[in-house]
């Protein structure tokens, strides 16, 4: 009777702290977000208005994923919606201009992003200024940069089919439901970073970075390289999804990722990752990509003027927040 108890004693405890999880939080939130659509507006789930969510949603989730190791590092990367704008916009005149074919085109975008994160990277590690300060100038340069190069008009996006274009905005029809091969990128890249957050020795020292740098370092983490790689990663994601949005919709526009830092920020922090750093959960980012998406949509579906829209989606975001703080304290009393 002993060994039973001493056998359900750890069953019992993962069941109390379920409730009290940061995804826990962030799933309650998001039905109750869910319900509330649903019953203002009957639309809100038919399948043509989930196709249109889950058209844009891998896209902002690819981008989060990055940030969501980055922020439990301790640092964030305001810069990624302009990274996302700018690798496709040099993709796409790096081919109008016949100067390579598409393919070793994209290879050098990345290459551009592995650059940025680089960038950033040593100059918040190896020069010690805020990442705040670093990827806000660096934001500005590349959203800059975009602008000038293309004049501040759009690209017509490569459209002609092949493979790249299949692999990586092709759609496929799942019963009443379109779906783009984007949701793939999304859902593998998320299984790689639940592996590397949780399972891998890479996310011990994330976890340890994030919650005391300097221990982090005396018991021989790298940290300052930890953080480059993650300055880089978050970097190649918000490059691939700008060419992912750029290939779906034919166009590279030079202001697109506007905002696009602040929301996926919004995103992960909704979805239970400490600020601070030291705490991370990429299955609470894709709760929170999940809901803000669902807020974004629901709103207008019941009819929210357009210059109010700001005014309503700030309000329902700090509304989660503070009931996500709630449900953390509520379970942490237990």
């Amino acid at each position: 009777m002993a060994l039973v108890a001493e056998n359900n004693a750890p069953r019992r405890g993962l069941r109390a702290n379920l409730p009290r999880s940061p995804q826990m939080a962030s799933l309650v939130i998001l039905l109750v977000v869910l319900a509330g659509f649903a019953v203002a507006d009957e639309n809100f789930l038919s399948p043509l208005n989930i196709t249109n969510m889950m058209a844009f949603l891998p896209e902002l989730g690819i981008i989060a994923l990055g940030m969501t190791l980055l922020l439990t590092a301790g640092e964030f990367d305001l810069s990624v919606g302009a990274v996302f704008a700018l690798a496709p916009v040099l993709v796409m005149l790096l081919v109008q201009q016949g100067v390579m074919d598409i393919g070793l085109a994209l290879l050098v975008g990345l290459l551009l992003c592995v650059a940025i994160g680089w960038v950033n990277g040593v100059i918040v590690t190896k020069i010690g200024i805020s990442s705040f300060l670093v990827t806000l100038s660096m934001l500005l340069i590349l959203r800059g940069v975009a602008l000038y190069i293309t004049q501040g008009f759009p690209l017509k996006s490569w459209d002609q089919p092949g493979p790249l274009v299949t692999l990586l905005a092709g759609s496929f029809q799942a019963g009443a439901f379109k779906l783009y091969t984007s949701l793939w990128w999304f859902i593998g890249l998320t299984a790689v970073c639940i592996y590397l957050l949780n399972y891998a020795k890479l996310g011990n020292w994330i976890s340890a970075i994030g919650s005391n740098r300097n221990a982090a370092v005396a018991r021989g983490v790298p940290a300052d390289a930890v953080k480059i790689w993650l300055f880089i990663l978050t970097s190649v994601l918000a490059g691939l999804a700008g060419m992912i949005s750029a290939f779906r919709i034919s166009a590279a526009s030079p202001v697109a990722g506007t905002g696009y830092e602040l929301e996926v920020i919004a995103m992960v922090v909704v979805g239970g990752t400490a600020l601070t750093g030291g705490r991370g959960t990429i299955l609470g980012t894709v709760v929170g990509v999940l809901m803000l998406r669902a807020i974004r949509n629901g709103i207008v579906l019941i009819g929210v003027p357009g210059l109010a829209y700001n005014i309503f989606l700030g309000g329902i975001i700090l509304v989660m927040l503070i009931l996500h703080a709630l449900l953390q304290k509520n379970g942490g009393r237990r």
